[in-house]
């Protein structure tokens, strides 16, 4: 009896996994208006650390088309994309570029980017002391200068 339970519950469970896979979400990456304008120091910390979210040149992983893993994958792009985009930098004003280096370096210095579950399976993007130092040094007295304008 107990196993017939169990293996009711498993048939249910694998069924509702194959169901979803047919829920699928958009995974795709709108051309790119343009890019961050910055030292090439930075960028490549940017580019390796953040521009899988916050740009449109996210590289899709093979996880990425697993339900429900790509939803959360989408989600997370699309919410990344909205509050930053690289890719969109130059539609900004300059007072607008402040106020995103100015956020960057807020969110780098509290812990809170890149978000610990992508460090989970993306040790590359993890910054170090020198990284965070270097974003540092080229956010403060970008975001100082702008304020006096």
């Amino acid at each position: 009896m107990k196993a017939r339970v169990i293996n009711i519950i498993l048939t249910i469970i694998i069924i509702s996994i194959i169901i979803i896979q047919f829920i699928q979400v958009e995974l795709k990456n709108p051309p790119a208006m343009s890019d961050f304008a910055g030292p090439e120091n930075i960028k490549a910390i940017l580019q390796r650390s953040c521009y899988n979210c916050h740009s449109n040149l996210t590289h899709w992983p093979w996880y990425s088309q697993i339900a429900p893993i790509s939803w959360i994958i989408s989600h997370d792009v699309q919410q990344g994309r909205e509050h930053l985009n690289f890719s969109n930098w130059d539609s900004l004003t300059p007072k607008e570029q402040a106020h995103q280096i100015e956020e960057i370096w807020e969110e780098i210095e509290k812990g809170s980017m890149p978000l610990p579950k992508y460090l989970f399976l993306h040790r590359a993007a993890e910054l170090s002391a020198a990284d965070k130092e270097a974003v540092k040094n080229w956010a403060i007295p970008t975001v100082e200068e702008e304020s006096f304008h």
